[in-house]
């Protein structure tokens, strides 16, 4: 066997064949800073009348390593919080009046929200339990009168009777999405964990992901909750899915979606989906002919439809991702960093989705556990997709970012000490422009269906595997160069069949140390790879 395979993974870079496209329309943002706004991740939020009513959250950074530390309850926004991003004013009150259920669930992190109407729905959601003196994922829905409420804390009056809850064991659920589709409410993936955090995986909590979409109705008079579950949809593979970014749609049949985007973790790996499924009044469907490489975690998305061209744009935010581009280059990590990236995916009218790497970035390492908030105003379908070609000025100010994880640099996940990251207090406006200031959107051809390389485990200690696919029966060159260019070997596989292959191997006995150049190559696509090779 050739020193080719004498390789151990520690950074991969893809250097994929790129084609770019104007856009159909551009991002733009502007910062926005209100005196005395605090920072907040992982909130569920409200609005009326331009106004946000902020509920929930962490006011820290990344969750620490130290299990005594992690989710803290000093870290709890146990409050409620007013914005309004127009005049630069905020209002708070304290949930001290609210009974111990209501305050418990409603200083929690990443609950799962929707607002109808008036009504904000909250679902579940993880935090401290005072009657088992742990942190669990809590078993209510609560609904908050939105208006009622906003007017009552900026008023400084009672806003308790403007709230009520109810407990339900399937609102259990924590780092899903509560999406609407029609009439009907979609509980999409998260899981259920109790018990405290231990990044060592040592036996303080129990964790169980849902693995389901769960579809139910709400019947609410503004005194009674009656909740009608409907058949749950159970994919133990696909679905198993949390801190994700789950999309309201417009399908190319002009009916109302739902799209689950990447999230965590693979069934067999500790590492993002790159796949996505698309979910609608009847089903679900697992696209595996589109891979995500750039925003992987949940962060700030923009949903926006072109009617005349039947495109469907989601626009997202910075966060977390497995990828990054590197001057040109798609980089893989595997530590999975914070990253700047900010991506548009489009499905076509064939249904063809395909993903872009937009020209401005987010200003830091922000954007993981932000939120979107659309202006009510501009136009938009009934879930809250914006009407592209409703907005007819060359820029148009859609709506606002608010909050997420800043970090102080990209892998800080086995440091973290609670120092190197915090919530961020960052508004940002959000315009779509439409004009010759678009700028060029690189297209992403890994996320189309070519070779789609990777390598597990990454670090690897020498024993690992590259999976590839390939569109047809056929043969690949696999060469390593030096970075002057180089010839060092080649090898060249034969009888590969469309598809997946994988490729094991143990090389631990062999030693080459440094940086090269790899390449894929067969008759009709060709990958360069950058890789970091050491003991």
């Amino acid at each position: 066997m050739t020193k080719l395979f004498a390789l151990i993974f520690s950074v991969l870079f893809l250097s994929v064949s790129v084609s770019s496209q104007t856009s159909p329309f551009g991002i733009y943002l502007e910062p926005v800073n209100i005196s005395g706004l605090g920072g907040i991740q992982a909130f569920a939020f409200g609005q009326h009348k331009g106004k946000w009513l902020i509920v929930g959250g962490r006011l820290d950074g990344l969750h620490r390593r130290q299990p005594f530390a992690a989710f803290d309850v000093a870290g709890n926004n146990n409050q409620l919080i007013v914005i309004d991003p127009v005049s630069k004013q905020k209002w708070t009150a304290p949930l001290t009046s609210l009974s111990v259920a209501l305050q418990e669930q409603l200083s929690g992190t990443n609950m799962e929200f929707h607002q109808e109407g008036n009504y904000l729905y909250i679902i579940g959601g993880y935090g401290y339990n005072t009657a088992t003196a742990s942190r669990l994922t809590f078993n209510q829905l609560t609904a908050i009168d939105v208006p009622s409420v906003i007017s009552e804390v900026m008023a400084g009056t009672s806003f308790s009777n403007s709230i009520r809850q109810i407990t339900d064991a399937q609102f259990a659920v924590t780092g899903g999405h509560l999406k609407k589709i029609n009439n009907t409410f979609y509980l999409v993936g998260g899981n259920k964990f109790d018990g405290n955090y231990n990044p060592m995986g040592n036996p303080t909590y129990t964790q169980v992901y849902t693995n389901s979409i769960r579809k139910f109705n709400i019947t609410d008079d503004g005194t009674n909750i009656t909740i009608s579950h409907l058949p749950t949809i159970t994919d133990a593979t696909n679905l198993h899915r949390r801190d994700y970014n789950a999309v309201p749609q417009i399908l190319p049949n002009g009916a109302e979606g739902i799209t689950a985007f990447s999230g965590v973790f693979q069934l067999t790996v500790d590492l993002p989906f790159l796949n996505c499924v698309n979910i609608d009044s009847n089903s679900y469907v697992v696209n595996n002919s589109f891979q995500q490489y750039y925003n992987h975690y949940h962060c700030a998305v923009l949903p926006i439809y072109s009617s005349s061209k039947n495109e469907m744009h989601n626009i997202f935010f910075g966060g977390i991702a497995q990828y990054y581009d590197s001057a040109g280059v798609l980089t893989q990590d595997n530590k999975v960093p914070f990253v700047k990236t900010i991506a548009r995916v489009t499905r076509n009218a064939s249904g063809v989705m395909t993903e872009y790497k937009l020209p401005v970035e987010m200003p830091s390492l922000l954007g993981a556990s932000a939120e979107f908030i659309p202006i009510t105003t501009v136009p938009q379908f009934k879930n809250e997709v914006i009407k592209l070609d409703s907005l007819t000025n060359d820029s148009t100010l859609v709506g606002y970012i608010y909050g997420g994880i800043s970090s102080t640099a990209a892998n800080i996940f086995t440091t973290n000490t609670g120092t190197q990251s915090s919530a961020s207090s960052q508004i940002f406006k959000v315009y779509v422009t439409k004009n010759a200031l678009n700028g060029i959107h690189t297209l992403n051809e890994q996320s189309t269906g070519t070779l789609k390389m990777q390598v597990l485990p990454n670090p690897s200690d020498g024993d690992f595997m590259v999976k590839f696919y390939l569109q047809k029966n056929t043969e690949a060159k696999i060469s390593l160069y030096d970075m002057d260019g180089k010839l060092i070997d080649y090898v060249i596989l034969t009888n590969l069949i469309a598809g997946e292959n994988t490729y094991q191997r143990s090389i631990k006995s062999l030693d080459l140390i440094g940086t090269f150049m790899i390449t894929i190559e067969t008759p009709y696509e060709k990958a360069i790879q950058k890789i970091i090779l050491k003991h």
